[in-house]
């Protein structure tokens, strides 16, 4: 088998052919060649050493980063437009995942990967949900199909989430700013929520007179209980970190500034027994299982819901959608 250091040789003998092969291009040429295809580019980076793997991934709205010593890898949600689950970050986060499972894949003795950790880069902003601009376009147009497309791919990635992305590692995630409708369907899917003192969640689409369809339900009536569940999604009340502690929807609230350092403790006190917690949450699943076609079944009723809203729903989603905006600006 051939050692990572050797990897690593051939992998800067490739570059150095190709680098070589560019000098007698004009710039342009140069930029194209050097940039092969996105799908030879991402069989290349799943033959590579996992150290060199991520670092060969190229994400436009999600940073990655390794830390080979605790196994874990982080992801930090980096939105180029609007801090919501836009379709490009939603398509970013497939790819990423799909490579996290082609890991997997290959003959080894350990799991290449224990923790897998989501976090956001947007100062105070962890998620705030689905994309609003996308919702009113697509229901102005009455295009269901549409929406109802951009909604399923939504539930796909919530659901792999649910179940840990069908591998043996915890989901982590990092919340150090607000979690709001889909943002908070994210973290609620998660093996684990780990939240600064300042972060926020809560599911305001009833303000709109819609409901979280992504999950929210179907996570927290297991979580807590269908009475509540309900409570929390018609109430569109924001709560702080350490109220859903208090619930048990949060798991670990740390201090401002200390997210990070409060998941590497997390992990360094658990690891030990990753195993027999990788079992009880399967156990836990296996006794009040989430399924795929439940999420299906709510959002095609979220889409019926959707596609019934009135112009003075839309006019209200229009307002949020600009308050984000502002919000936005207001941070750069």
């Amino acid at each position: 088998m051939t050692d990572v250091s050797e990897r690593q040789r051939q992998a800067e003998q490739a570059s150095t052919a190709v680098d070589s092969a560019n000098i007698a291009l004009e710039p342009r040429q140069q930029s194209a060649a050097r940039k092969p295809p996105e799908g030879r580019l991402a069989a290349f980076a799943d033959t590579l050493p996992i150290e060199l793997s991520f670092a060969t991934a190229s994400y436009e709205q999600l940073e990655v980063r390794l830390d080979p010593a605790l196994k874990t890898l982080w992801y930090f949600m980096k939105p180029t437009e609007a801090p919501s689950y836009t379709p490009d970050l939603l398509r970013d986060l497939s790819a990423l995942r799909s490579r996290i499972q082609k890991l997997f894949e290959r003959p080894t003795d350990e799991p290449p990967l224990l923790y897998l950790v989501n976090g956001s880069k947007q100062p105070n902003i962890f998620n705030l949900g689905g994309d609003l601009g996308y919702f009113a376009d697509h229901i102005r147009a009455r295009d269901r199909d549409g929406l109802r497309r951009y909604a399923l791919d939504c539930v796909d990635l919530v659901y792999s989430s649910s179940q840990s992305l069908d591998l043996p590692i915890f989901l982590i995630s990092l919340v150090q700013g607000d979690a709001l409708g889909g943002g908070f369907e994210a973290a609620l899917a998660s093996d684990i929520i780990i939240a600064e003192r300042k972060a926020k969640f809560g599911l305001p689409e009833i303000l709109f007179n819609l409901f979280p369809g992504m999950g929210a339900y179907s996570f927290l009536s297991r979580r807590l209980d269908p009475t509540r569940a309900t409570k929390m999604i018609m109430s569109g009340r924001i709560y702080t970190a350490d109220e859903l502690h208090e619930m048990g929807l949060v798991d670990v609230v740390v201090d401002n500034g200390r997210g990070e350092e409060g998941v590497r403790d997390y992990i360094v006190r658990n690891s030990r027994k990753h195993a027999i917690q990788r079992t009880m949450r399967d156990v836990r699943r296996r006794v009040n299982p989430i399924t795929h076609q439940e999420l299906i079944d709510v959002v095609d009723l979220w889409v019926d819901a959707a596609m019934a809203l009135e112009d003075a729903d839309l006019r209200k989603i229009d307002r949020l959608r600009g308050a984000q905006a502002k919000r936005i600006e207001a941070s750069l």
